[in-house]
């Protein structure tokens, strides 16, 4: 049997309309946590008076989350269904921790919207699925949850169907491509079984809608684009660089660069957990011999590519980012630590070409000199030592960044446009 396909999923949505509880309820039930561990946590909840809160606590593990009952860190758990395997990427929904949601996010592959039939949109709600679309997700499933709470009314999952449509419709998802689904994540109602309680909707449970996203794409038919994440010098092997396939085939003996310093070597051994390949392909880790390539010619954040078609290294280049946390405001000038791929660098911002309507993604008018927390922009940028980056359109790995300063991150983004460098 073949392995099945990878995908990473987000849940994501305001911070009480129960996204934990529903990831906890699909790994329940695909068997990914088992019974006895759903005892005691079940337990552990009655214990300090939050009898509903077993499911959400399988995310939740560290203690004083428990205690506020709030979800803090990223944790990653994984689930089988017919045709995938997933790692769900847990984002977590209480503003101060937008930050960790845009490192889950920018990961993933596809995102579950969770609304509450209670309370319907809340400003998060629309926040974290524009997040999700500046980010680069357009799979997306909408979890109307809470069903119980509102007797199973049809016309309630009508109505808030209807005003997320237009919201989402707004940003720029296809709207005729995102399924929406009642559900009580804590009864269980149309989670992984159909639900007597809701007769009305024929549709699909959450776990067959998340089945039917697509994995993404091996690029192998791309250009190699290779990050180094590390480089060792070994004894009779010369220098071998460790990083992972992002796109294209690495194959035995043939001629790559190093980028930016531009030097080239030869592939002569490649190597993943001990097994020697002839070729690796997009998600392997490998390490390998580069031959005709001085240890110091090479280092971590470079990346490997064909000669023929070598990575670009930037002048300038023109990205989308949304600012999640600063303090004050940006303006041009502003000269922040870029993260990109495996490689970080100083950057200034040069211009603030356009301000986007986070409710509509529409150009704001007028000449804009600052942009602050929650905006979203087209910037330009333009690094202060040569580093690689990729078009997202054409290299999602490497066109993907988050802009960090002051001890956290303050913006996220993805590149749309690149000046490169003179050779």
């Amino acid at each position: 049997m073949a392995e099945k396909e990878h995908i990473n999923l987000v849940f994501i949505g305001h911070v009480d309309s129960g996204k934990s509880t529903s990831v906890g309820r699909v790994l329940y039930e695909t068997g990914a946590i088992p019974e006895q561990t759903m005892k005691k946590l079940k337990e552990e909840a009655e214990k300090i008076g939050k009898a509903t809160f077993e499911f959400a606590f399988v995310m939740d593990t560290i203690k004083e989350e428990r205690e506020r009952g709030v979800t803090i860190d990223v944790s990653h758990k994984e689930f089988k269904t017919a045709k995938h395997y997933f790692t769900i990427i847990d984002a977590p929904g209480h503003k101060d921790f937008v930050k960790n949601m845009i490192t889950g996010t920018s990961q993933a592959d596809a995102a579950v919207l969770v609304i509450s039939a209670k309370d319907g949109i809340e400003p998060q709600t629309k926040e974290h699925a524009f997040l999700a679309k500046v980010l680069g997700i357009n799979q997306l499933a909408v979890n109307i949850n809470k069903m119980d709470a509102v007797n199973y009314d049809e016309a309630k999952f009508k109505q808030i169907k209807e005003e997320a449509s237009k919201l989402l419709s707004g940003m720029g998802y296809k709207i005729d491509k995102v399924p929406f689904i009642p559900c009580s994540s804590y009864k269980g109602d149309n989670v992984t079984k159909k639900s007597e309680n809701m007769k009305w909707y024929t549709g699909k449970t959450l776990i067959e809608t998340v089945d039917e996203f697509v994995a993404p794409p091996k690029p192998v038919d791309k250009p190699l684009r290779l990050p180094i994440q590390d480089v060792f010098s070994i004894t009779g092997h010369g220098t071998v660089p460790v990083g992972r396939v992002e796109t294209g085939i690495m194959k035995l003996n043939m001629t790559v660069v190093v980028s930016p310093s531009g030097s080239k070597g030869e592939i002569k051994k490649i190597e993943m957990h001990h097994q020697e390949l002839k070729e690796a392909v997009p998600g392997d880790n490998v390490g390998f011999n580069l031959k005709g390539v001085d240890k110091k010619d090479v280092k971590r954040g470079d990346v490997i590519g064909p000669s023929d078609s070598p990575p670009t290294v930037a002048d300038e280049f023109k990205a989308q980012i949304v600012v999640l946390n600063h303090p004050t405001a940006i303006s041009i000038g502003y000269t922040p630590v870029f993260h990109i791929h495996t490689a970080q660098f100083a950057g200034r911002i040069t211009e603030i070409v356009e301000k986007k309507d986070p409710k509509t993604g529409q150009p704001v008018p007028g000449k804009i000199d600052f942009i602050k927390t929650g905006d979203v922009a087209v910037v330009k940028i333009k690094p202060l030592k040569a580093i690689v980056v990729e078009k997202f359109q054409e290299f999602p790995p490497l066109g993907r960044f988050a802009i960090r300063d002051m001890g956290q991150t303050v913006a996220a983004g993805v590149v749309l446009d690149i000046t490169p460098k003179k050779a």
